[in-house]
């Protein structure tokens, strides 16, 4: 979502006849899009904001987004700022810019975002890659996770009117791009602000008649949204992807009820049952807390043994970071950085080994990809349950989607090899 809305704000700079270059080049002004999910990343924030200010004295050095959002206090000790923006100023933030142009004066801007009600629409502008394309469709989040700042940073869910996400995407459509990624802060929440009854499914239901559009993908989604009635409509859609990123934290009811998770191991087991049982090639990934305050050894194996049991494609795991502003930072029971990187390891290699051995499944098979760069003579691009695929091509694959047989597996990626008699599907060559 960071990237779709850095690209809404530098499409409003292009639009104004402004050139934008690399973060590393020497530029009139430079605009740093913060993070705050963890303290780590506010560091990140600060070194950034004081490093381009290194590339050049004179320039016009902007702090947006969620850490502004969060820390105003800490952001005006940093002299080397010129503007201070929260995440509601990005919408303006040329008109922004260039007052400050015009009356050289320091100031900030940052609206109450715990007070607004309404999705605020950057622009008619869309974070895309070659062949894919980022579709924000909603902001905030009202769960409060025990650990999450974000609810602060971001405010209350806002969902966007499902008239101006078909437009855009219609657009990108337009452009030859097959690829949409459904994105915000908590879309399992779409719509709940609505006052007529229109969630999620009935926006996929949608898009899914958009011609052009040949997949749609799931960002992170709150596993509760996966109801039968949800799986069942979600079912008839031919151009979902079968890879659902499902955000569990912990396999262990204790820690879950610290976070403040909604939900239980065995609710989360039923989940992926179901998931199984609809999609035969169903992958499913997800985000797991290693170190949460409390978090004992029996709680951490308990937390191992269900994710042996599960048997998810990729994790990707974080250690637990104390971040200011929420309850679990002052939570008793706060774990050793040293245990916290013992346990971390001992959940990256059984994901490794769980995305080798389910890669290794694939050889023989023949798989459909959407190819989308090159890189030293072979293409890369991933198969719609999101699998990363690698081919040897001299002829260019490049935002075409195309069937070969797997020949070769590794641990992050599976090996292609075309075949004369393959089925080649050119959509946009």
């Amino acid at each position: 979502m960071n990237q779709y809305e850095t690209n809404s704000m530098i499409q409003k700079f292009i639009e104004r006849r402004y050139e934008v270059v690399e973060a590393t080049k020497k530029a009139d002004i430079y605009i740093v899009n913060t993070c705050t999910v963890t303290n780590m990343s506010d560091r990140k924030s600060r070194q950034m904001l004081r490093r381009v200010k290194e590339q050049n004295q004179e320039a016009i050095i902007v702090a947006v987004g969620c850490y502004v959002q969060v820390a105003k206090e800490e952001i005006q000790k940093i002299e080397e700022i010129d503007l201070i923006l929260g995440n509601n100023e990005k919408k303006e933030i040329v008109e922004i810019v260039e007052k400050y142009k015009e009356e050289n004066k320091k100031q900030s801007k940052i609206e109450d975002v715990m007070q607004q009600k309404e999705y605020v629409e950057l622009g008619e502008t869309t974070y895309t890659e070659k062949t894919r394309a980022v579709i924000k469709v909603q902001d905030g989040c009202d769960r409060f996770c025990s650990y999450c700042i974000i609810p602060y940073a971001r405010g209350r869910v806002r969902s966007r009117k499902p008239e101006n996400i078909l437009k855009e995407i219609k657009k990108i459509a337009q452009k030859g791009i097959q690829e949409v990624v459904i994105t915000g802060i908590h879309i399992a929440s779409y719509g709940k602000d609505f006052k007529e009854k229109y969630r999620l499914i009935d926006l996929l239901e949608e898009i899914e008649q958009i011609e052009g559009i040949q997949r749609i993908r799931l960002g992170s989604i709150e596993p509760l949204l996966i109801t039968e009635e949800f799986v069942q409509r979600l079912s008839k859609l031919e151009k979902i992807c079968h890879h659902f990123h499902l955000s569990l934290q912990s396999g262990c009811d204790e820690t879950l009820k610290r976070m403040n998770r909604k939900y239980t191991i065995e609710e989360f087991k039923e989940i992926v049952k179901r998931l199984r049982k609809t999609y035969q090639d169903v992958i499913l990934t997800t985000d797991i807390i290693v170190g949460f305050p409390g978090e004992n050894q029996k709680e951490f194996e308990t937390t191992y043994q269900f994710l042996k049991e599960i048997k998810f494609y990729k994790m990707h795991v974080f250690k637990y970071s104390p971040r200011k502003g929420t309850k679990a930072a002052e939570m008793k029971g706060q774990i050793d950085g040293k245990v916290k990187e013992e346990r971390s390891q001992k959940l990256l290699e059984l994901s490794d080994q769980n995305q080798k051995e389910y890669n290794k499944t694939y050889i023989g098979q023949e798989v459909e990809v959407l190819w989308e760069e090159e890189k030293n003579g072979y293409y890369q691009g991933h198969t719609k349950n999101y699998i990363l695929a690698w081919i040897k091509s001299e002829e260019n694959l490049e935002n075409n989607i195309i069937k070969a047989r797997c020949i070769e597996e590794e641990t992050d990626y599976i090996l292609l090899e075309k075949e004369k008699t393959c089925n080649k599907t050119v959509i946009n060559a």
